[in-house]
């Protein structure tokens, strides 16, 4: 098979399309002939060798890669004979080898796919989609509020701004750049890479401000919440925290929540309950997912695009 392989730690370029042997799946595990494979942030700060988050770098040479659809090919000695050939999406792991053109997983990490989902959408509601239902189980965004969704072109932030919207909410998408805002189906998409951007929302105040960028483009949206208003972090992509100060949240009385690690882990069936959450409104078409792809061999490209905020929705690779 080819995969992305990476022989040291560093730069987007070393991640090399090669030959690599064809996986065998132990006992537990399926094998899948990967149809599209997820793109996370995460897998930026791997490649690089970074170590702070809550991973623990994986041994060199690797192939990375943790969310993958497709169709299964072959069946562990274990793995009920039911699964061949059925069409799958599964989440591996941190850097569990999912940019290639076959992949295992552990047979309970499967969901198996309607006909009507494709595999790249699949792809995209499996981490971005149960992240997403991880933030809005916190958020709980409701009808007549205002809500402000950040990075709203990014995989994430396209979901929170539909849900939002099916709860009937008015729904403010913020993005960086006009390409990004043109692609933004909220029911009023700013700029906030313009100058003074808080200006286009005229007198309206925010109840819920859904956040994962930080930085003074998430400041300028905190300033406008109301009284009373609620924040859920849940990243920093322009590379600095949201900053605000504990007498800010006293003096106008907000609730502050973090969607990460145990958040969102404590939330009623952890993370198999959300990845179904997630697949479900995918396939009822009430979430869709964007998405945009790259051929695995560009696997550094589709890296250097994600890390310089230059991609819109979610990053998937397909062989």
């Amino acid at each position: 098979m080819h995969a992305i392989r990476q022989h040291e730690f560093g730069a987007a370029e070393n991640l090399r399309y090669e030959s690599a042997p064809d996986p065998a799946p132990d006992p537990d595990q399926v094998r899948i002939a990967v149809r599209a494979a997820g793109v996370h942030l995460v897998d930026t700060e791997i490649r690089s060798g970074r170590t702070s988050g809550p991973w623990q770098l994986p041994q060199l040479p690797m192939i990375p890669g943790r969310e993958v659809a497709g169709v299964v090919d072959q069946l562990g000695a274990d793995v009920p004979q039911r699964w061949l050939g059925k069409r799958v999406v599964a989440h591996l792991g941190m850097a569990s080898a999912g940019y290639a053109e076959l992949a295992v997983a552990n047979v309970d990490a499967l969901h198996q796919l309607p006909d009507t989902l494709a595999f790249d959408h699949a792809v995209a509601m499996m981490g971005t989609g149960r992240m997403t239902q991880g933030i809005l189980a916190l958020a709980q965004p409701a009808a007549g509020e205002t809500v402000l969704v950040t990075a709203a072109a990014g995989g994430i932030g396209t979901l929170l701004v539909q849900a939002a919207r099916n709860a009937g909410a008015f729904v403010i998408g913020a993005a960086g750049g006009p390409a990004k805002v043109e692609r933004v189906e909220a029911d009023l998409a700013v700029d906030y890479a313009e100058p003074d951007w808080t200006n286009r929302l005229g007198d309206r105040q925010i109840d819920l401000l859904l956040d994962g960028v930080g930085g003074a483009e998430a400041r300028a949206a905190f300033e406008r919440l109301k009284t009373g208003g609620r924040i859920v972090l849940f990243g920093w992509s322009s590379g600095k925290e949201l900053a605000f100060s504990s007498s800010e949240v006293y003096e106008k009385l907000l609730t502050v929540t973090v969607a990460l690690g145990p958040s969102v882990l404590r939330q009623p069936g952890g993370l198999r309950a959300l990845e179904e959450r997630s697949l479900a409104e995918a396939a009822a078409g009430r979430l869709v997912p964007a998405v945009q792809t790259f051929p695995l061999a560009e696997a550094a490209t589709a890296h250097r695009a994600l890390e310089s905020r230059a991609t819109v929705g979610k990053v998937v690779l397909l062989p």
